[in-house]
C-alpha cells in the first residue's frame, strides 16, 4: 500500500471511510480482495510470497492498513514480512490500543513502516519512524498516509487528501466512481517539489503521482472501504495491469456485526 486517505466521522452517515492505492512490483504475485478461506471473516487482499496483506475489514467492523516507509539505505533483508501487521490484527480480537502498543514494542525488528488500525471505538497510528514512541490515537477528521509519516504533506499526499475531502461522501449510497476517479490520478509532481527519499530522480518522479504506471512497478489496485451508520459497509477493489488498465473488480457488500465471532 503506496497511499491511503482515511476519514473519521467526517459525515454522520459514513462513519468510516478509506480509499487507498497499492503499489508494488507487477512481479510479486497477490490475490485480490476477498474473503479470506481460512478465516471468513477476513476481507481482504493476500500477499501469495508471504502471506500477509496490504489493507483489510472484519465483518466486526475492525480495520487496517499499512504502507511502507521509504527509506533504502535501511532495508534489513531478513526483517519478518510487514503484511503481517495488518494480517495479525484482523485475525484478532485485540483492541487496537492493545494491539498498536504491542506492535510499537517489537517495531524496530521491522523495515520501516507506518500501521493504521481500528474499529468502531478508537483508531491507532504507529510506525517505527516516527518521533513518538507511543501509538498516536486518531480521532474524528481526516488523513493521508503515503511512504513517510502520518500526514507528510508530499505532493501526491496533498493531492489526494484535497480531492477526497472535497468529495461528497453522501454520494457513496449511489456511486463509488468519484471516488475511484480521484485514485486514479497520475499527474506528477514538479521536480522542485519532489521530496528525496534516496532513489533516483526519475524514481522520485514515477512514484510522485497518486495513481503509479509503469512496466515493472506501479499501482497494482485501488480499494475503497466504507461503513455506513446503520452498519450496512463494503469493501471495494478494482485491480490493474502494467499499463494501468482495468482487469477486474470485487464488490465484497456486508453488514456489521460486532459481536460476532470470527469464523
Amino acid at each position: 500500500m503506496c497511499i491511503a486517505y482515511l476519514a473519521i466521522e467526517r459525515d454522520p452517515d459514513w462513519p468510516l471511510f478509506i480509499a487507498a492505492n497499492r503499489d508494488e512490483f507487477h512481479a510479486r504475485a497477490s490475490r485480490p480482495a476477498a474473503p479470506w478461506p481460512d478465516a471468513a471473516h477476513i476481507i481482504a487482499g493476500r500477499d501469495s510470497v508471504a502471506g500477509g496483506t496490504w489493507l483489510g475489514v472484519t465483518r466486526q467492523g475492525r480495520y487496517a492498513f499499512l504502507t511502507n516507509y521509504r527509506d533504502p539505505s535501511s532495508v534489513m533483508p531478513n526483517a519478518p514480512s510487514r503484511g503481517e501487521l495488518v494480517g495479525n490484527y484482523l485475525l484478532r480480537n485485540e483492541s487496537p490500543a492493545s494491539y498498536a502498543a504491542a506492535v510499537s514494542r517489537v517495531a524496530s525488528t521491522y523495515n520501516g513502516f507506518n500501521l493504521i488500525i481500528g474499529d468502531a471505538h478508537s483508531c491507532f497510528y504507529v510506525g517505527n519512524r516516527t518521533n513518538h514512541r507511543e501509538p498516536r490515537a486518531l480521532g474524528r477528521g481526516s488523513h493521508v498516509l503515503s511512504n513517510h509519516l502520518l500526514d507528510t504533506p508530499w505532493p501526491k499526499a496533498r493531492r489526494l487528501r484535497r480531492a477526497m475531502d472535497d468529495l461528497d461522501l453522501r454520494q457513496l449510497d449511489t456511486s463509488l466512481a468519484p471516488a475511484f476517479a480521484a485514485l486514479r490520478d497520475n499527474a506528477r509532481a514538479e521536480d522542485a517539489d519532489l521530496p528525496d527519499t534516496g532513489i533516483s530522480l526519475e524514481r522520485e518522479r514515477l512514484l510522485s503521482s497518486p495513481f503509479v504506471i509503469s512496466a515493472d512497478y506501479g499501482t497494482r489496485c485501488s480499494t475503497i472501504v466504507a461503513i455506513h451508520a446503520s452498519g450496512k459497509a463494503l469493501l471495494s477493489e478494482i485491480s490493474f495491469d502494467r499499463d494501468g488498465n482495468t482487469t477486474q473488480r470485487h464488490d465484497w457488500p456486508f453488514t456489521i456485526r460486532p459481536d460476532a465471532q470470527p469464523a
